[in-house]
Formats: structure tokens, C-alpha cells, sequence
């Protein structure tokens, strides 16, 4: 198991990272890191002795956070922000149709699955609403919680 980023890289967060308990000083759930953050690797080591744990030292945030390797990009890696991500609820802003049927009415709540961010037509989520999953655009999708952190307020 050989890591991909080494002491020095700088990297990209691409997911969302909440205090899992461990990080003193905030509560548990509380945002540490937003997704699209920068930072630089300043330890490798292993969790369980199957995964790999990065210590990056993201220098804006004053923070100094343990990400997984798959949370990590390499800062020249393409990167499109998305305001969603995988497991988020959301709710419709427009009615949805497949063939003409309508499926979603505006305000049904649904829940991201997956994120396509290098889509030529923008970002799309794959969104499950009760028992169908429907490929959806960003902007037809509106945030059903709005998170209310130390350091940002986003919706």
C-alpha cells in the first residue's frame, strides 16, 4: 500500500469533513473542512492497517485534519465545485418528467446518490425520490437543510 501523496504535496478536499468526535474543542458533526479546501500533506500514516490517513494542514482554515486517500485530489487535478454531494437531501425545484410522466413535483424531497462534476453541461447528481433514481441538474435542485458552521453559512 503506497501512498499517492507525499510529505509537502498540497491537495484538494472533495468531500465535505465533520468532526467525527476526535478533533477537540468542536462538537461532534461539526464542519472541519469544506469540500474544495486546499491544504498540504504533512504526515502519512494508517488507520486499521488497510487505509491510509494523511494529516494535511489546511493553512486557511487553521486546522490540521486526518482525510482518507480516496478524500484527497492532487491540487493539478480538475476540480468543478458542486453545492451538493452524495447522501444530502434535497428537494425539487422544477416538476420532473421521464417521457412525459411526471415523477418529481416542485418541493419533493430526494437524496443525492452520486455526483457527475465533469459533465459538459454542468454538474448532475443521480437523486433517489422514494423509489426512483433520476439524473438531475444542478440547478434544478434546492438544499432541504441549511448548515450553520463556525466558519460559513451555506445552503
Amino acid at each position: 500500500m503506497l501512498p499517492e501523496f507525499e510529505f509537502g504535496d498540497e491537495v484538494r478536499i472533495i468531500r465535505n469533513v465533520r468532526n467525527d468526535g476526535t478533533y477537540p474543542g468542536l462538537s461532534t458533526g461539526a464542519l472541519l473542512v469544506r469540500r474544495g479546501s486546499t491544504g498540504f500533506v504533512m504526515n502519512v500514516g494508517t488507520f486499521l492497517q488497510d487505509q491510509l490517513i494523511y494529516t494535511v494542514n489546511f493553512l486557511a482554515l487553521n486546522k490540521i485534519v486526518g482525510c482518507r486517500e480516496e478524500e484527497l485530489i492532487g491540487i493539478d487535478e480538475p476540480w468543478i465545485p458542486s453545492q451538493f454531494e452524495s447522501r444530502e437531501k434535497v428537494k425539487s425545484r422544477i416538476t420532473l418528467t421521464v417521457r412525459g410522466e411526471v415523477r418529481v413535483v416542485p418541493g419533493m424531497e430526494g437524496e443525492i446518490l452520486k455526483v457527475f462534476r465533469d459533465e459538459n453541461d454542468g454538474v448532475l447528481y443521480h437523486v433517489i425520490f422514494h423509489d426512483q433514481v433520476l439524473q438531475v441538474p444542478e440547478a434544478s435542485l434546492a438544499a432541504v437543510h441549511v448548515y450553520k458552521d463556525e466558519e460559513s453559512v451555506y445552503a
